[in-house]
Formats: structure tokens, C-alpha cells, sequence
């Protein structure tokens, strides 16, 4: 378990923060916060995973009478013949669940910004039922789905594969433990999961609100580093952009390690600019903040995971697969967008937005984990 802060003050003597973080700070009145930025978020997003030590505050288990709605919808959108990207509340009707789902859609955008919907068992569907089933629940949350590359890939399969060093080394492949990131684009990341693995592989979050919150209090000039726009990204393209952005009334975050400093399966071309050691050490203490504050997701095959991808950071921790494919880690993972409920995106980030979501561009459908050449592993631009 996370070490608990609900008994400090988000905003509080810079002494007790520091105590309680573990890193030095420079004197609050010294330091100013970026222009128009706030000094405290007052929002449901701000928490620690000590307030969700009850599952039930965060896991929706579904009862029996709302699998068997599931099922009955299951029929009615395979009995009208059509494609599996038409699913919709209308071709995928849940009249009783579809209420419940409306509500965590609303938790998700304007509420704490994550959800779990537990209940559904794999081994009872085929591959492609059980993606439809997906899809369907999944409509009545988010109307947009968002492609993950420049193929169009609209399902992304995370498993561990150590057929060649690239992908064993790999985030989305490798058994390792991973940091705390974004993905690229997307307002909610969904993600299915179809198996467990035999140890390990718990989905991590934590609130990036309160990490701006414990900044704010304690090293507001971490948070103007995160806000410059000299951050120099190299996926998908070399360029410079902020990490921390305060857009129309919203603090919206967005980085990966990778993208800005390389990893064992993708170099950093040694032509492109290093982070500066400011930069390096305003990851390191993003990423020391989101520990102590984290939540640790126990997860269930056939679990459907969903989090605010603008405002919620997540990591994995290392894993063990079994020799059984029933423990063999699985995850099916997909980019959400709600048209109505959507967040204005600020400007640097829009671009990947538009390549996700807009219309112009191929919408490609791979049940199984693709084969090579279909989901190309990420490379820097040069």
C-alpha cells in the first residue's frame, strides 16, 4: 500500500511536504507559479489511493440480470449483420446498465476519472463476441474511438513477446515494470483485460491533480519546467512542446519517458537534444510524487479498465506469466473519446488528437495480437 497523505494538507507548510515527499525544496516565496496557473485544484480528480481502499468505490460489479442484458444486446447487434466498428447504444441496447455506464462516464470526465467494470468471463465468449461485448459496453461510455498508429490499429494487444530483443524490451511487450505516463492522445484509455498474469501486472494510477496540488505547495518551479514549451519530444516527430498545460479552466498532462529520453528499445538519436538535468529532475519527482500517492488496481480477467488519459497517470508494475494460457498476461486496450463531454485540447497536443480521432485516415481491426509489420513498434523521426 501507498504511503497515505490524506492527513497533510495538499497546501501546506513547505517543511511538512518536504517530510513527508523526501526531496529538497526552495523557498515558496522565492518561486512563483507559471501565469493563470492556480495555486490549489479543487477537484474530485485530486486524490490519493487511500481514500479507495473500499473496491467498491471504484469497481462496478455487474450483477447477473446486467450480464444477461449484455448477452441479449450481444444477440441483437450480431442478428442486424453488422460491422463491429457500428456498435453504439442504439445497435447495442442496455436499457437497465446503459443508466449505470452514463453515470461512470460522467465519474470519468467530471468526477474522480477512473472506473472498473467487473463481472465478464472471458472463457464464456468467443474472441470476436467478447470484443463486441467490449465495444458495446464501452459505446455507452465514449462515442469516439481513436486510432493508435499511423496503420489505423484501433485495438492494441499488450502481451509479453520475447521473440526478438526490440520487443522484449518493448514497454507494450516486455514483463518489466514500467513508469508513470500518458499515452499520446485520447481523453479516456480503455483497456480489457482478457487474461492475468500468473504474478504481477497490477495497473498503478495516480492522480496527476494531486501531484500539481503537492507542487503547487512545495516546488512551484518544477511546475513551470513541466509548463515550458522547450520539452523536446521525438515521438512521432521531433518536437518541442509543454508537459503540463492549464487550458480553458483544466490542467491536462501529457508525456512519456520514452518520447524525451529514449529507452533499451529505442535510442535516442544521439543528434537530438538531451533534457536538461532541471528537466530530468522534474520527471524524477513526478514520478517519486505519483508513488506516494498512487492507487494499486488488483485486476480479474475480463475486468474493463477506463481512466481520464489528461488527468490520470498510470504504470504497470513487473509481472510473471504462467504456463497457461488462462496466466498469461493479456490486455486489450483501446483511445476514447466522448463528443459531448470531451475536453478543449490545447493546441500542441491537438495534432495527435486529430490523427486519432478525425476523419481522414484507415480503421483497422486486429482481434488477435497483430502480426509483424501490421502494428509497427514506435521509431524516432529523424
Amino acid at each position: 500500500m501507498s504511503p497515505c497523505l490524506d492527513n497533510w494538507p495538499a497546501v501546506g507548510p513547505i517543511a511538512s511536504a518536504q517530510d513527508k515527499i523526501g526531496f529538497p525544496v526552495t523557498p515558496a516565496e522565492l518561486l512563483q507559479l507559471p501565469s493563470a496557473f492556480p495555486a490549489h485544484l479543487e477537484s474530485a480528480l485530486a486524490w490519493t489511493g487511500c481514500q479507495f481502499a473500499d473496491l467498491a468505490s471504484y469497481v462496478h460489479e455487474l450483477s447477473e440480470a446486467e450480464i444477461q442484458e449484455i448477452h441479449d444486446a450481444l444477440r441483437h447487434f450480431k442478428d442486424r449483420g453488422e460491422d463491429g466498428d457500428l456498435v453504439s447504444p442504439l445497435t447495442f441496447p442496455l436499457p437497465s446498465l446503459g443508466p449505470r455506464l452514463k453515470t461512470i462516464r460522467q465519474d470519468i470526465y467530471s468526477g474522480k476519472g477512473f472506473a472498473l467494470i467487473r463481472g465478464l468471463d472471458p472463457k464464456k465468449y468467443t474472441v470476436e463476441d467478447l470484443t463486441m461485448v467490449y465495444l458495446g459496453i464501452q459505446s455507452h461510455i465514449s462515442d469516439l474511438q481513436g486510432r493508435q498508429d499511423k496503420k489505423g490499429n484501433m485495438l492494441v494487444h499488450v502481451i509479453a513477446d520475447s521473440s526478438t530483443a526490440i520487443k522484449a524490451a518493448h514497454h507494450r511487450h516486455s514483463t518489466a515494470p514500467i513508469t508513470f505516463h500518458n499515452e499520446e492522445a485520447g481523453d479516456v484509455v480503455s483497456w480489457l483485460t482478457r487474461s492475468i498474469a500468473s504474478q504481477g501486472g497490477r495497473c498503478i494510477i495516480a492522480s496527476a491533480y494531486m501531484i500539481y496540488n503537492v507542487l503547487a505547495a512545495t516546488r512551484p518551479d518544477v511546475i513551470r519546467t513541466l509548463a515550458r514549451a522547450d520539452w523536446p519530444f521525438a515521438i512521432p516527430k521531433f518536437h518541442c512542446r509543454p508537459i503540463l498545460f492549464y487550458h480553458h479552466g483544466r490542467m491536462i498532462i501529457n508525456f512519456g519517458r520514452t518520447a524525451l529520453m529514449g529507452s533499451p528499445s529505442h535510442p535516442r538519436p544521439a543528434h537530438l537534444p538531451a533534457l536538461t538535468s532541471r528537466q530530468v529532475e522534474a520527471l524524477d519527482i513526478v514520478e517519486r510524487i505519483a508513488r506516494a500517492v498512487q492507487l494499486e488496481i488488483p485486476t480479474e480477467s475480463g475486468d474493463i479498465h477506463l481512466i481520464n488519459n489528461m488527468a490520470i497517470l498510470h504504470r504497470r508494475e513487473g509481472f510473471v506469466n504462467g504456463q497457461s494460457t488462462d496466466f498469461q498476461r493479456h490486455l486489450v486496450r483501446m483511445r476514447i473519446r466522448d463528443g459531448e463531454l470531451g475536453w478543449s485540447i490545447p493546441p500542441q497536443l491537438q495534432d495527435e488528437w486529430t490523427k486519432a480521432f478525425g476523419a481522414k485516415g484507415s480503421r483497422v481491426w486486429h482481434l488477435e495480437p497483430m502480426p509483424e509489420g501490421y502494428y509497427p513498434l514506435r521509431s524516432f523521426a529523424n
